[in-house]
C-alpha cells in the first residue's frame, strides 16, 4: 500500500515541487485514451481523477483558488476544492490549475493541449497569494524577459491600449529584430479578426492557435519557442496560471478583465468599481509574494512542450517545472513502462494500471 508523502524539508515549496509535476504527468497519461475521441468532458474527468489521486497521498493543505471547468460546466476541480490530506501541520498552498488546457484540441486530436498547475505557499494568516478574477475573459499582452529588461533600461513602457504600430517596434527594438521578423501569437477567434488584420498589415509573422492560451502566453519567455509576443482575449483563470510561470521566467504580462457583453459588465460592476474593472494587472499583481511554482506536461504538441509520445509499450512525457524564488526552469523527459506503470486514482482509491 502506498504511504503518504512525508515532508522532511524546511522549504515546503522545494520539497513538494515534484509532486505537482507528478500530478500533471499522471493527468496527461490518463487522458491519452480520450485523445481525438470527441469527448471533452470525459478527458477533463480523467485528468482531474489523476490529479486528485496524486494529492490524496501528499501531506499538503492545498486550496484551489483558481479552478477549472467553470466555462462549460465540465467535470473539474473547482474554486474552493481541497487537494492533499490536510493534516494540521501540513504546509498551506494556494493552487491554480487547468487539468487540460485545450480540451477542444485534445478532443479533436489537435496540437496545443497541456495539463498545468501553479502553486504559491501561504503562511498562516497570510492573504491569498493568487488573484481570482471574476470575469470570464481577460485581454492579455505577454512578452519575455528581454522586453522587461529593455523597459527597465529606458525603453518606453508597453501599454495594453497602445496601437500595434507603437507596440511592435518597441518589442522589435528590445529583441534586436525588425518588426517583420517578429512572431506574434493569438487565438483564432472572430473577436480577434481586427487584431489579426493589424498584425498582418504591420508585416509581422502570425501564429494562430485554436485553443490553449496558457502555453501561448508563456511562449515569449521561453528562448526556443519561436514566439516573441502573445496578444488577445482569453480565459481569466488561464491568465493567472500563465502569470505564475512568468514570475519564474522573468517575463511579464499585462492583463485587464474583458466583459463579454453589457450584462456581464453590469454583473461585474455589482462586485467592483469601474476603476477596479479597468485596472491593468501585471504578473506580480496576479501572483503575489516570492513563492510560485509552475509545472505543465504536454498532452499534444504545443509551443511550450512536446506531447505524449507512445513508443510500443513505453510512453514518453515532457514536462516543465519552474520556481520563482530560484528562477530555476527544469525540463523533465520521463519514460513510462506501460506494462508496469500505475497511477493512483481518486475514483477507485487505489493504484490503477494505464
Amino acid at each position: 500500500m502506498n504511504q503518504p508523502f512525508s515532508l522532511t524539508s524546511s522549504d515546503p515549496e522545494r520539497t513538494l515541487e515534484y509532486e505537482f509535476v507528478r500530478a500533471t504527468e499522471n493527468a496527461a497519461l490518463n487522458v491519452l485514451q480520450w485523445l481525438g475521441r470527441g469527448e471533452k468532458e470525459m478527458a477533463d474527468a480523467a485528468a482531474c481523477d489523476a490529479i486528485n489521486g496524486v494529492f490524496d497521498l501528499v501531506d499538503i493543505r492545498g486550496e484551489v483558488v483558481i479552478g477549472e471547468g467553470i466555462k462549460d460546466n465540465a467535470p473539474g476541480i473547482f474554486l474552493g476544492d481541497r487537494l492533499g490530506n490536510w493534516k494540521p501541520d501540513a504546509p498551506l498552498f494556494d493552487i491554480a490549475l487547468d487539468p487540460v488546457d485545450g480540451t477542444s484540441n485534445l478532443a479533436n486530436g489537435l496540437p496545443h493541449s497541456i495539463s498545468v498547475m501553479a502553486a504559491s505557499e501561504r503562511c498562516n494568516g497570510q492573504a491569498r497569494s493568487m488573484k481570482d478574477l471574476p470575469a470570464f475573459y481577460s485581454d492579455k499582452l505577454a512578452f519575455g524577459p528581454a522586453v522587461v529588461k529593455a523597459m527597465q533600461g529606458g525603453l518606453e513602457p508597453i501599454q495594453i491600449d497602445d496601437p500595434l504600430e507603437k507596440t511592435l517596434p518597441r518589442v522589435a527594438e528590445a529583441l534586436g529584430k525588425r518588426v517583420q521578423e517578429l512572431v506574434v501569437c493569438t487565438m483564432n477567434r472572430p473577436r480577434h479578426a481586427e487584431l489579426i488584420k493589424e498584425i498582418r498589415r504591420a508585416g509581422s509573422a502570425l501564429r494562430l492557435i485554436s485553443d490553449g492560451d496558457i502555453a501561448a502566453a508563456v511562449a515569449p519567455s521561453l528562448p526556443d519557442s519561436g514566439v516573441d509576443l502573445y496578444m488577445g482575449i482569453g480565459g481569466s483563470p488561464e491568465g493567472v496560471l500563465a502569470a505564475a510561470a512568468l514570475r519564474a521566467l522573468g517575463g511579464d504580462m499585462l492583463l485587464r478583465m474583458w466583459p463579454r457583453d453589457d450584462a456581464e459588465r453590469k454583473e461585474l460592476l455589482g462586485q467592483m468599481t469601474e476603476a477596479e474593472l479597468s485596472r491593468v494587472f501585471r504578473s506580480s499583481d496576479l501572483v503575489t509574494g516570492e513563492s510560485a511554482v509552475f509545472c505543465a506536461t504536454g498532452i499534444s504538441d504545443s509551443a511550450m512542450l512536446p506531447g505524449v509520445k507512445l513508443m510500443g509499450k513505453k510512453a514518453i512525457t515532457h514536462s516543465i517545472l519552474m520556481r520563482a524564488r530560484s528562477r530555476t526552469v527544469r525540463y523533465i523527459r520521463a519514460v513510462h513502462d506501460l506494462e508496469t506503470k500505475t497511477i493512483h486514482l481518486r475514483s477507485v482509491h487505489r493504484e490503477q494500471k494505464l
